[in-house]
């Protein structure tokens, strides 16, 4: 809802949607054209080959403007947007609590000199995320809380550190990692992406050979023999690292059994493997806490965060305990930077969201509203055809459904409905929904009941 003239609410610009043109509209197939002329034609064949098997076109629109939980096109068209940038705009779109503190520092400095002379807006960010680990840690009884800081402008960037830590750390170059799993596209990260074969076949030759892949658990039947197979894997005495992400999001928003990654973690440890929690998605509010892992009563010994971290600008941020990242310092000059990474700007949207994330308590309302539209979905879609499962936690949740061709064509017809969603898993079969934490119930509501009208016409149309 609108802020009063003069104040900052938390809560989302949050109208319902207004289609005036079917999209795409001519505006967006205009610019979508000029699109076509200048961008890498892997995202056009992708688009291709999504049309050649759903029948649908799958033409993009173009974001003109943005505010809130609202995108208006650049036909005048106004969605909800159930994406939030893949969960990168955990404020919404333009969020007053972020943009300020980014104006105010956007007057001040621009650019520092990385990691030679470093902002101000660095330093305190860094401070903040060692004190997040710190926090995670008590909570679940470890005495090693202090933390150190690599900051990066990607998931990726977090991972690739997290992953050189390691390395450092234990001398080993083995990596363990869970099928399905997506940590990133740049080559460190994506030695460790099982999420697509096609990701990963045409580079295969260039990728660390020290990976391995243990299957992922959908319950308990099939826990015994993740952990017998990451078992195996540990046993040869070459694994430094073994990574997960709390829930596997883009796979589908896939939860293991409850008490698994406790399970890994002690299993990591006894062999002298570090465990480093992926939460690019699954941190800071979007599920429910500020660290999922310390919630699941894990503490990683590396905490890669992502997405959201910026408030909606590129940031990231690999944290470690402290003795872990000493190995940094044992090996000569080694260093990890970039010239971007600790952005003054970036850092500055970084301490606002870490703000608003504690003063609004919208992890806690991550939890409670994300737990209502969930079984809301539940009750709402229980019936419908083509229906396999509604799961999630806070407001990271995955409507799965029969097949990958349902699931894209979903995605078109909740498009020309006015809602922002996005496909997820291998066979982009599962809804993926992330919302902005601040997004109101209303909006969750009105876009259940039209998913749920969406697919008994699916019943309907059979009958």
């Amino acid at each position: 809802m609108p802020a009063a003239p003069g104040s900052e609410s938390v809560l989302s610009v949050d109208e319902p949607p207004l289609v005036r043109t079917p999209p795409p509209g001519p505006s967006s197939r205009a610019w979508s054209a000029r699109l076509s002329r200048v961008e890498s034609p892997a995202f056009a064949a992708r688009r291709d080959a999504r049309a050649e098997r759903t029948g649908d076109e799958q033409a993009p629109i173009v974001y003109a403007q943005a505010s809130g939980a609202n995108v208006l096109d650049v036909d005048g068209n106004r969605y909800v947007d159930l994406t939030a940038g893949f969960g990168a705009l955990a404020l919404g779109h333009g969020c007053p609590l972020v943009t300020r503190p980014v104006d105010r520092q956007a007057r001040r400095l621009w650019h520092a000199l990385g990691d030679v002379y470093p902002s101000d807006a660095k330093i305190g960010l860094m401070e903040r995320l060692a004190q997040v680990y710190g926090d995670g840690a008590r909570a679940v009884g470890s005495s090693d809380t202090d933390a150190r800081v690599l900051l990066g402008q990607s998931g990726a960037d977090a991972v690739t550190a997290a992953l050189k830590t390691c390395a450092l750390a234990t001398g080993r170059p083995g990596v363990v990692a869970f099928d399905g799993g997506y940590h990133g596209l740049s080559y460190g990260p994506l030695s460790v992406t099982s999420f697509q074969p096609s990701f990963r076949e045409p580079f295969a030759a260039q990728l660390s050979p020290h990976a391995r892949f243990v299957p992922f658990p959908r319950g308990d039947a099939d826990a015994a023999a993740s952990l017998a197979a990451l078992d195996t894997a540990l046993s040869t005495g070459a694994v430094g690292a073994v990574i997960f992400e709390p829930i596997q999001g883009r796979a589908g928003v896939r939860i293991a059994p409850p008490g698994f990654w406790a399970e890994v973690a002690a299993r990591a440890r006894q062999h002298g493997a570090l465990l480093v929690a992926d939460e690019i998605w699954t941190g800071l509010g979007r599920a429910g806490a500020l660290t999922l892992s310390a919630e699941l009563g894990v503490a990683p010994d590396v905490l890669c965060l992502g997405k959201a971290l910026g408030g909606g600008l590129p940031l990231s941020a690999c944290v470690g305990r402290d003795g872990v990242m000493a190995a940094w310092a044992e090996h000569g000059e080694v260093v990890h930077t970039a010239t971007f990474h600790g952005s003054p700007i970036a850092c500055a949207g970084g301490s606002a969201l870490l703000d608003a994330l504690r003063s609004e308590r919208l992890a806690a309302r991550a939890l409670d509203v994300g737990a209502r539209w969930l079984a809301e979905l539940r009750g709402a879609l229980a019936s419908a055809p083509e229906l396999v499962e509604v799961r999630g936690r806070g407001l990271l949740i995955g409507v799965e459904l029969s097949s990958g061709e349902l699931g894209l064509s979903m995605v078109r017809r909740l498009l020309a409905e006015g809602y922002l969603v996005v496909p997820g898993g291998r066979r982009a079969e599962v809804l993926t929904l992330t919302p902005p934490l601040t997004i109101s119930e209303a909006r969750l509501s009105e876009f259940t009941a039209t998913l749920g009208s969406l697919l008994a016409s699916l019943r309907d149309h059979v009958e």
